[in-house]
């Protein structure tokens, strides 16, 4: 399930009255999110050329040439910024891009026993959190991102698995209906 493009960050809020914005940045160095040329929405239908000017908390400071304004930047917000694939470094064998992840199959204890999918990322400043949407369920589940609640990640096959206890018990839910 690999996509020719990978988002790299997210305009959450406009900083200033000069059109700055600040980005939740989806780079494993927060402030690389300008290194890879030119981004574009995911739609594709727009391009913007972007610079960090710096950091804020978990977030980078971030100018869009031609935003010039508050009002543009806060047009903005919640647009995320895409780059190629190919404009990225190459990853180790064991390596993945979050994007990659993105709609894979969560499945609890084997890959036969499929409880949801994966429906995004955020970092809300503690470290990264995956967030699952559930089989038959209005609402997200939220998991730390790490080795402990995600043992197994198999992008080949299209699933991941994980480990906890609010899984179990939604797994279980599901079972009696």
């Amino acid at each position: 399930m690999m996509n020719d493009r990978i988002c790299i960050g997210k305009i959450v809020a406009a900083h200033g009255i000069r059109g700055e914005v600040k980005v939740q940045s989806q780079t494993k160095i927060p402030t690389d999110v300008d290194k890879f040329g030119e981004v574009e929405t995911k739609d594709a239908t727009r391009r913007f050329s972007i610079k960090v000017l710096g950091t804020i908390s978990s977030n980078v400071r971030v100018k869009i040439k031609g935003v010039e304004t508050r009002n543009e930047a806060e047009a903005l917000i919640g647009t995320e910024l895409y780059v190629s694939r190919n404009a990225l470094p190459k990853l180790a064998e064991d390596e993945f891009y979050k994007g990659d992840i993105v709609g894979l199959k969560v499945c609890l204890k084997t890959p036969e026993q499929i409880i949801g999918k994966v429906v995004g990322f955020a970092n809300y400043g503690a470290g990264e959190i995956i967030e699952i949407k559930l089989n038959g369920q209005k609402e997200t589940e939220l998991l730390p991102f790490t080795e402990s609640y995600v043992p197994t990640i198999n992008i080949a096959d299209g699933y991941i698995i994980v480990s906890s206890a609010s899984m179990v018990f939604a797994a279980e839910d599901d079972e009696d209906n």
